[in-house]
């Protein structure tokens, strides 16, 4: 199974686009971590049967999504935020915690614009960074892919 992971992509519904349309065949699930909801939206008026689930950002104002949400990929239980409530650009502790509380494997936050994948006490932790605006010199987003041999986290870079 395999688990496509974006965030901040701050009104950039072409680069959106590109990477559902690279994916949509393969991927059993879509998850946006914010700073999207407008192209998200527009995205599901192209594909409205398109698998994703979204969390709200700091910058999707009067936004009604929640701030935190917990999905199934199969039976991997994955936790998603933005991360501008739990604090991440000091320390991803409350991450973590707020998964390993909500029975989680993984943990998916964004709001930093940097990618990046590790591993922390039982806990897969993913930023997917960003396709559109990254501050880290490299647009990416997330893969997830969910086998029977484990689950294996990895950065694709646009």
């Amino acid at each position: 199974m395999r688990v496509i992971v974006i965030s901040d992509t701050h009104r950039d519904f072409r680069t959106l686009r590109r990477i559902v349309e690279k994916h949509r065949e393969e991927a059993a699930l879509f998850l946006h971590l914010g700073d999207g909801e407008r192209e998200v939206d527009e995205i599901l008026a192209l594909y409205p049967d398109l698998p994703i689930e979204m969390v709200r950002g700091n910058c999707d104002f009067a936004s009604m999504l929640p701030d935190t949400k917990a999905v199934f990929a199969g039976n991997v239980k994955i936790f998603m935020t933005h991360g501008h409530t739990l604090g991440v650009k000091g320390s991803l502790s409350h991450l973590v915690s707020a998964a390993r509380e909500n029975g989680c494997r993984v943990a998916l936050y964004g709001h930093t614009h940097k990618g990046e994948t590790h591993y922390d006490e039982g806990i897969y932790v993913m930023n997917p960074g960003s396709p559109s605006a990254p501050r880290d010199g490299r647009a990416s987003y997330g893969v997830i892919d969910i086998t029977e041999g484990g689950i294996f986290p990895f950065l694709m870079e646009i």
